[in-house]
């Protein structure tokens, strides 16, 4: 199945902006990342467009280039940061406090980090009970705050001189929130800015101005975003990409490692009861029970949707899964993941897996952020509009047509991320059949 016609993919010429609504820990870690990556005094570990490779036609042929190279994606050189922030600390200063990274490291990057200053934040304490800060947009619609947005786009744009942008939200988890009919249509919507309707959040305000301005979005937190009619329309309208939702980092990742190898192997599941214990800012806001339902929606479905219980009653038809988040302050950014997995085989005969993964929560999505950004960026050079379902690879809760399940399998994620690559180059897309090698 050869693409005849290699997909027309524009040059990743000039700089790329990457606008992120919240300068906390993911932000902090994954920019003072960049820097050190280009002083050389770190490497781009957990970043597939830095260090994966993809296999090109069959396994004889020896042809598996660096993904980088195989696809033109911007470097990292050509990166330019904007951020916005409730709070009016600089880079280096927020890193600092997100305590991440060691000093010594920190101290090296001090004059780059405290050179990035974010502009004042779009904020309602209604979507994030648990933090309040100085450095906010104040006075005016909802719409007023989108424009003053899209102000803040263009000034950065003139300042910085970049060629494309892309956004993509590394803020706090805004309490649960469903789509309602402010959200069913783009004229509902624009509408509902006016009159400022309490159902549209500070992120469908950032997601807005970057749609209008024809820059793609991309959602790293659980909550409603761009998941609904009003804002695909406009992302449709304007030929933009969007993705989300929620970075599939540290627990919910080793739940789609782990349940796929039960399904293969017809294992059945019982029960499985995750906790995470985490004190960073992002533990203190997931404290609070709406934000908290917002992650365990996302966190929650992963295991339904691999393991298809109404596929395989017999082994995953009423499985009990309990899904718990604790803030633990002396923990900080270290974030700890419990899982305990009861498991059954031959004749129903009970067993037992038990995970403890001692994660630092920010080292692993920060090099998500950086494939997504420019996977993103990749995307609307190739000409792709709406959901990127081929990017949920790097999401807990990933966006989907209507009509279809989100597919969480790690492995069918990877292959289908990979196969969309080849596509867009004009290579046979890769089935894994090999029966050819015995012909």
């Amino acid at each position: 199945m050869s693409n005849p016609e290699n997909v027309r993919i524009a040059p990743a010429e000039g700089k790329l902006g990457v606008l992120i609504p919240g300068m906390g820990a993911v932000t902090t870690t994954f920019i003072a990342g960049l820097e050190a990556i280009k002083r050389g005094v770190g490497k781009p570990i957990g970043s597939l467009t830095q260090l994966g490779t993809i296999r090109l036609g069959k396994r004889t042929e020896g042809r598996s280039p660096a993904i980088k190279d195989f696809v033109p994606l911007a470097g990292i050189e050509d990166l330019e940061i904007a951020t916005w922030d409730i709070f009016e600390d600089n880079a280096y200063e927020a890193a600092v406090k997100a305590g991440v990274l060691d000093m010594p490291l920190l101290e090296q990057l001090k004059e780059p980090l405290s050179a990035l200053k974010p502009m004042k934040a779009v904020f309602d304490q209604n979507f994030v009970k648990r933090l309040n800060g100085p450095n906010v947009k104040t006075g005016g619609s909802k719409m007023d705050y989108a424009e003053a947005v899209m102000d803040d786009i263009r000034q950065f744009r003139q300042t910085s001189g970049v060629s494309r942008m892309v956004m993509i939200w590394c803020g706090s988890t805004e309490v649960y929130h469903e789509a309602q009919p402010v959200h069913a249509t783009l004229k509902d919507f624009e509408c509902g800015m006016k009159h400022n309707d309490p159902e549209i959040s500070p992120s469908q305000i950032y997601a807005y101005a970057a749609l209008k301005l024809g820059i793609p979005y991309a959602n790293g937190a659980p909550h409603l975003t761009t998941d609904m009619p009003a804002l695909l329309e406009l992302a449709r309208a304007n030929n933009v990409p969007v993705c989300g939702k929620d970075y599939k980092s540290g627990q919910t990742f080793m739940k789609t490692l782990i349940a796929p190898g039960l399904k293969s192997r017809l294992l059945g599941l019982s029960g499985w009861f995750s906790t995470n214990i985490l004190g960073n800012r992002d533990g203190e806001v997931l404290d609070e029970p709406g934000s908290f339902r917002s992650k365990e929606v996302s966190k929650s479905s992963a295991l339904e949707y691999i393991l298809q219980g109404d596929l395989y009653p017999d082994l995953y038809k009423d499985f009990y899964h309990k899904v718990r988040i604790e803030y633990y302050p002396p923990r900080g950014d270290a974030k700890e993941g419990w899982d305990n997995i009861d498991i059954f085989g031959w004749l129903g005969y009970p067993m037992q897996i038990k995970i403890n993964f001692l994660c630092r929560d920010s080292i692993l999505a920060a090099p998500l952020v950086l494939d997504i950004v420019l996977l993103m960026d990749l995307a609307q050079r190739a000409g792709m509009r709406g959901i990127q379902e081929w990017l949920s690879f790097y999401f807990k809760a990933p966006m989907h047509a209507p009509e279809l399940y989100p597919e969480h399998d790690i492995f069918i994620q990877l292959m289908k991320l990979k196969n969309t690559l080849r596509w867009m180059r004009g290579e046979d897309l890769i089935t894994h059949l090999g029966l050819e090698y015995y012909d």
